[in-house]
């Protein structure tokens, strides 16, 4: 129920924000609207303000909406409104109506940034744990442990503070894709003295943006204690004995650095065939030290077996409060929006010229997952997931697909170097093309969202 909830709200506050943008814009260019819906078919709810000409629409399948103007090609236009019509707007005035709906999604994604900004989040602090064996952070040294202070990509940038964990993974998540080698300022600890190491990302193969380009990387999680959460019932750590708290020291003699570690270790107890492997852990309870003998059990996830204790493995790693002031947080939120529409922008180019899976499209099912998860997580983490969804529905209007937004704004590009509008027969024909196109990517992206709840 939470899911639909938070999916339902979701797509309700973004609609809304885009179609406000073509209203709001089209009003103040005195062009008049008709009616304003949020979703389609059936109206469940609709109304008027008094002596205003248009109709506000909630309908019952909220996938979309419209703002419906005045218009000739629609319909006749009475000869003393046709001022009011949209299609004798002068070319900056249809421009920017068309062009409202997308500006509005960037701009809230803006404002849920700032807001998260503002009110600030708890965040893991950017101390690494150990890297993934064979990854790029193990050929070049990293161990786990090390406090990230500064970190800048490309010969041309300057160095930026590493505000924690989260702000690590999303610029790394750049870097990568953009093919970029990362430097990294590293330390033992807060404060001390810290030296350059660089991540050869432009290295990678990184057609698919998921969490095997991280292992890859070798940066997974934030650094944690190697000791033991609540166990499940019924579980192979209950059955051997092992109890919420317990610190690992070594396992069949091999010291534990942190919680990464130990959860690798554990992976590894299964052989290919789904063997399990007993192990001898060295534990510290309390002032006691002993060793218990634990068997993981075998799961096969995404065709590989690996092993599972029944438990939380690793403790809550140290958190940092990141908030900032009225200014920078909306400098910064600015700034975010503008990464992840470049970022998106850059994963369809990938994507059209076979340089990037498109496995990475998601669909409605995915987003309604992601909005269930995001909701039980708390406000912040459901306002984030609302600010990526809307930069991604802004960017995504105004690609240049005759059906979108970009598509019209292309019609008027094409208005003003040429002097002349697109014909009928052309802009029917583009529309049939635009409507293909968007039918089969939204028939990938819910292909891809099937695959991903399967498996």
């Amino acid at each position: 129920m939470l899911t639909l909830i938070a999916f339902v709200v979701a797509l309700g506050l973004l609609i809304t924000v885009h179609e406000y943008g073509h209203y709001r814009v089209a009003v103040a260019c005195g062009v008049k609207v008709l009616r304003f819906s949020v979703g389609f078919g059936k109206p469940l709810l609709r109304w008027q303000r008094k002596g205003s000409p248009t109709e506000f629409v909630l309908c019952a399948l909220p996938l979309g909406g419209y703002v419906r103007m005045l218009d000739e090609r629609e319909a006749p236009v009475d000869a003393a409104e046709r001022h009011l019509a949209f299609n004798t707007q002068p070319l900056k005035s249809r421009a920017a109506i068309v062009a409202a709906g997308p500006v509005a999604n960037l701009l809230l994604a803006v404002l849920l940034y700032a807001v998260v900004n503002w009110s600030g989040v708890e965040e893991p602090k950017p101390v690494l744990a150990a890297p993934v064996a064979g990854s790029l952070a193990q050929q070049v040294g990293l161990q786990g442990g090390e406090w990230v202070s500064q970190m800048d990509a490309g010969s041309d940038s300057e160095p930026v503070a590493v505000s924690s964990f989260e702000d690590l993974r999303w610029q790394l998540t750049q870097a990568a894709l953009s093919g970029e080698d990362m430097t990294l300022w590293v330390a033992r600890g807060e404060g001390e003295p810290a030296h350059a190491i660089t991540l050869p990302l432009s290295t990678l193969d990184v057609r698919d943006a998921d969490a095997s380009l991280f292992r890859r990387i070798g940066i997974l999680a934030p650094w944690s204690a190697p000791q033991l959460g609540e166990m499940l019932p019924g579980g192979a750590g209950e059955a051997a004995g092992l109890r919420a708290g317990d610190l690992v020291l070594q396992v069949d003699g091999r010291a534990v650095a942190d919680g990464q570690s130990l959860r690798t270790l554990i992976r590894e107890a299964v052989g290919p065939q789904g063997e399990p492997r007993e192990q001898q852990w060295l534990l510290q309870r309390g002032a006691e030290r002993l060793t218990l003998p634990v068997r993981p059990k075998p799961e096969q996830i995404e065709g590989a077996w690996v092993g599972r204790i029944g438990a939380y493995v690793g403790a809550a790693p140290a958190m940092t409060l990141v908030r900032h002031g009225p200014v920078d947080g909306l400098w910064l939120g600015a700034v975010r929006t503008w990464e992840v529409s470049w970022l998106t922008l850059k994963m369809m180019g990938r994507m059209v010229i076979g340089e990037a899976s498109i496995k990475n499209l998601s669909g409605p099912l995915t987003i309604a997952d992601y909005a269930g998860k995001s909701a039980s997580l708390g406000l912040t983490s459901y306002l984030l997931f609302l600010a990526l969804i809307s930069v991604s529905l802004g960017v995504l209007n105004l690609l240049p697909l005759p059906v979108l937004d970009g598509g019209h704004l292309m019609y008027y590009l094409w208005e003003g170097v040429t002097g002349r509008s697109v014909s009928d027969v052309w802009m029917e024909r583009l529309q049939r093309g635009g409507v293909a196109i968007l039918l089969a990517l939204m028939s990938v992206a819910l292909f891809n969202d099937v695959a991903r709840l399967a498996g």
